[in-house]
C-alpha cells in the first residue's frame, strides 16, 4: 500500500466531500443518490447498481473472461487497480485474498467505490486514492498484479502512462484498450530504409489513430490502436503478451529479455517528462 504522506498523494480528495449514504439507509436509495453508475455491481442484498447498462451486465462479462487467467488464490499479493471506477475489479481481487490499491481521478466514482466496499465488507482490504496514472511515477512501490483496463485510450499521453505502469508491475498486468478493427500483424518492422515508408500503409503495421473530436460523445477518447500497435507498445514498454483473455484484452508479464526503452536509451526523456529530473535536481541542491 502507499504509505501516508507519499509525495504523489493528493493534498485534497474531493471524493471525501461527496457524502456517501450511511449504510443503514435503504440500499436502493443509496444507489439512486450515487447515480450515475458505470459499473453494474451485484450487491449482497441482490440489488444491482446499473441493471439496464447499455453494455449489458458490465463489467461482469469482462471479468468472466479475465478471471480464469489469474491465480484463484491471491493471498500475499498486492494489486493495483488503475481507473477503478466503482471498484468492481478491486472487489473481485480482494475476494481472492489480494490487498488492493485502487486509484481513479474521478471523485464521483471513488465515492461509489468506498460505499460499495462497505456493502461487501471489503473496506479493510482496499485503499482508494484519487490519483492520475502519471502520479505513479513518483512511487517506488511495485505490484504483483496491475489492472490497466479501459484507461489507455483516455490518456492524452498514452505511452508515457504505459511506461510508468510498466515500472510498477512486478508479475502480471491485465491491459485493455479500445482498438481499431483487425488482427493483422506485419511481422518485420525493424530498421526500415528511410524511403520504405510505404510499408506503413500495411493493415498490420503498428498504428495509433488519433481522435481529434469526440468519439461516442466522449471528449477523452483520444486514441484507437490496432492490434499490432497494442502489442508493439507493450513490447516497447518491456512486456510480453502471454494470453488474450478476450477482445481488446491482453495478459502481460515483464519481459526480462526485452527491457523497456525507458530503462535503456531514453531514461532521461522519461525523467524529464515525469518531473523526476527536476525532483532529483532539487534534492541534490542543483
Amino acid at each position: 500500500m502507499f504509505p501516508k504522506g507519499e509525495p504523489f498523494r493528493q493534498d485534497r480528495d474531493d471524493s471525501q466531500s461527496i457524502r456517501a449514504p450511511a449504510r443503514a439507509r435503504d440500499v436502493q436509495q443509496a444507489i439512486a443518490e450515487l447515480e450515475p453508475w458505470f459499473h453494474n455491481l451485484h450487491l449482497p442484498d441482490g440489488s444491482q447498481t446499473a441493471p439496464d447498462h447499455w453494455l449489458g451486465d458490465f463489467p461482469t462479462y469482462k471479468w468472466l473472461e479475465i478471471a480464469p487467467h489469474l491465480p484463484v488464490n491471491l493471498d500475499g499479493w498486492c494489486a493495483l487497480d488503475i481507473g477503478c471506477n466503482a471498484g468492481f475489479y478491486s472487489f473481485e481481487l480482494a475476494r481472492r485474498g489480494a490487498r488492493i490499491t485502487a486509484i481513479d481521478s474521478n471523485p464521483h466514482y471513488l465515492a461509489q467505490a468506498r460505499w460499495a466496499a462497505v456493502q461487501y465488507g471489503l473496506e479493510r482490504r482496499i485503499e482508494f486514492q484519487r490519483m492520475q496514472v502519471y502520479d505513479l511515477a513518483r512511487s517506488r512501490e511495485r505490484f504483483d498484479l496491475v489492472l490497466f483496463l479501459g484507461v489507455f485510450y483516455h490518456l492524452r499521453y498514452p505511452l508515457l502512462g504505459l511506461d510508468i505502469v510498466a515500472q510498477r508491475t512486478a508479475r502480471l498486468m491485465v491491459f485493455q484498450t479500445m482498438t481499431m478493427p483487425g488482427e493483422e500483424v506485419f511481422e518485420d518492422t525493424s530498421n526500415l530504409d528511410f524511403n520504405d515508408r510505404e510499408l506503413m500503409r500495411h493493415p498490420g503495421w503498428p498504428k495509433l489513430a488519433f481522435i481529434e473530436h469526440r468519439l461516442a460523445n466522449d471528449p477523452t477518447n483520444w486514441w484507437a490502436a490496432n492490434h499490432a500497435g497494442v502489442e508493439a507498445m507493450l513490447r516497447s514498454s518491456g512486456f510480453r503478451v502471454v494470453a488474450r483473455p478476450g477482445a481488446e484484452t491482453y495478459l502481460c508479464e515483464p519481459d526480462p529479455e526485452n527491457s523497456s526503452c525507458t530503462t535503456t536509451w531514453d531514461r532521461t526523456e522519461f525523467d524529464a517528462a515525469t518531473g523526476l529530473a527536476w525532483t532529483d535536481s532539487a534534492r541534490n541542491g542543483s
